[in-house]
């Protein structure tokens, strides 16, 4: 049983840090306290313990906007993942673009990253989000992998169809396009699923054991989906209150990075301070599908600078665990839990710079990396 000695263990839901030992027994934490025995002991002293981060919406296999083959886009996301893991975020739910195949990848050790859930595709009607339709050229799908069903639907049957697609290929959740995407909200061309197709594609996936998140920027989507049931509601870039009171039995996932310079960069820093004044759940994820990826380590930043540095890790942390149904599992520094952990230099709760900070990262009680 190996001790990591000397440091600051946060407790992410108060924000409080408390000098304490980890000893970790395999692939969970044993014990938390003082002076605890065991060998190896590891020195940590002058950092700071957190648990592993959490990402709860990133796209690890999107595919370029130029033509490539589709061996490209798998073989893009090894670094990606690789990555990822090394700065300490030992969790993702893939919102997007990543097929069943990479967790099996991971679980047999051919590649190594976070945890990973998937999502496949993007549900949407005819001409919504999930469309590969692209004016003059007509179809075009842009992934072209039978491990990534069709995501389109018309009508609260296929909607239901649509996700049975998804759960036969593998889907841990169900993302659904509430709303366009950006521009066309911008251009006003933004189609979306009634509140019928809404209500019927979040009901058979609950049947099917599974939850939904929901692309949404404007307010009337957000209200939408959130009324409809699904359990997180993704950037959500012009709250406004009935988007915030609708929000009251949901998550949100701001994913400010994206947008984090330009026209609405403000609109939706104010959406999330409306948020949170209101005392709705907020848990952390970056949207990595631009590039040059963005990952948590900026997106906490973000968070940050609204919220504060504490209940920025809190949202990458304990909040996002309970999110994505894992906070039995992971999330917290607490004895019985997953050995995730990441070791930060200094004692402070400065997430700035939190990836230069990082000295050592386990997952699953394994050190996958030391500076």
């Amino acid at each position: 049983m190996s001790v990591l000695a000397g440091a600051r263990v946060l407790d992410p839901d108060t924000g409080e840090t408390t000098r304490a030992d980890v000893r970790l027994d395999g692939d969970r934490i044993a014990e938390v306290g003082p002076a605890l025995d065991g060998d190896p002991r590891v020195d940590c002293s002058g950092g700071l313990l957190i648990p592993g981060l959490i990402d709860c919406h990133v796209h690890v296999a999107f595919p370029r906007p130029e033509p490539l083959p589709r061996s490209a886009r798998i073989l893009e996301a090894v670094p990606v993942l690789r990555g990822l893991l090394a700065r300490g975020i030992t969790t993702v739910r893939d919102a997007w673009g990543a097929d069943a195949g990479f967790k099996h990848a991971l679980r047999s050790g051919w590649i190594t990253g976070p945890d990973l859930l998937v999502s496949l595709r993007q549900l949407g009607p005819t001409g919504g989000l999930g469309d590969s339709w692209e004016p003059p050229a007509g179809a075009v799908d842009h992934f072209g992998d039978p491990s990534l069903p069709d995501p389109l639907f018309d009508g609260p049957d296929a909607a239901r169809a649509a996700v049975r697609r998804m759960v036969r290929a593998g889907a841990d959740w169900i993302k659904v396009g509430a709303s366009g995407a950006m521009r066309a909200v911008r251009d006003g061309v933004d189609v979306r699923p009634t509140d019928d197709e809404l209500a019927a594609l979040v009901d058979e996936a609950r049947r099917c054991g599974r939850d939904v998140l929901a692309h949404a920027h404007t307010s009337a989507a957000v209200v939408s989906a959130a009324r409809a049931g699904a359990r997180s509601v993704e950037h959500g870039t012009f709250l406004d209150d009935s988007a915030v009171a609708a929000l009251s039995d949901a998550w949100y996932v701001p994913t400010l990075s994206p947008i984090s310079t330009g026209e609405f960069a403000d609109t939706h820093r104010r959406s999330l301070r409306l948020a949170a004044e209101a005392g709705v759940r907020i848990a952390a994820g970056s949207d990595l599908a631009p590039r040059p990826h963005v990952d948590l380590t900026t997106e906490l930043r973000l968070l940050a600078s609204v919220l504060g540095d504490a209940a920025a890790l809190k949202a990458a942390t304990s909040e996002a665990a309970r999110l994505l149904r894992l906070d039995d599992d992971r999330g917290r520094v607490e004895p019985g839990l997953r050995a995730d952990l990441v070791l930060l230099d200094g004692p402070d709760l400065d997430v700035t710079d939190i990836s230069g900070r990082v000295r050592a990262v386990w997952h699953d009680g394994n050190r996958v990396r030391s500076s």
